[in-house]
């Protein structure tokens, strides 16, 4: 019997018009609050992730829909290095730290200063790279 007082009580409030407004159903306490639509939903669906990024990653979803890696997102192209193809390592100023890892389960990282202009080998493997000049995007 109680279950259906509730059950009637339920559906009566749901049918209220929508002229009530949202404080005329706080202080009714027979009401029941009638769920949200999402307004998104009903007219385009759910926003992607290009309309809802703001700030960095806005900037940098617009730099990849044109072809460019800003801040180096997407993984670096292969390269043999040898002195014809040598590892490219960006950098900001004239000189930069590098670390090689000279053998693939090698635990000790051959730290070695790289300076711009032609490339240089790595004092244990003899790898080569090569410092170029990278520009900040912003």
């Amino acid at each position: 019997m109680a279950g259906r007082l509730l059950l009637l009580r339920a559906f009566t409030a749901t049918r209220a018009t929508t002229t009530t407004t949202i404080a005329t159903l706080q202080l009714r306490s027979d009401a029941v609050a009638r769920p949200l639509h999402r307004f998104m939903s009903t007219v385009k669906g759910i926003p992607t992730d290009e309309e809802q990024a703001t700030g960095l990653e806005r900037r940098a979803l617009q730099a990849l829909k044109q072809g460019k890696d800003p801040y180096s997102i997407l993984k670096p192209k292969e390269y043999a290095g040898t002195r014809d193809d040598p590892h490219i390592v960006p950098c900001i100023g004239n000189k930069r730290l590098v670390g090689c890892l000279c053998e693939e389960d090698n635990t000790a990282i051959v730290w070695f200063w790289l300076h711009e202009g032609d490339a240089q080998r790595c004092p244990s493997c003899g790898s080569h790279y090569k410092l170029v000049h990278h520009e900040l995007p912003h």
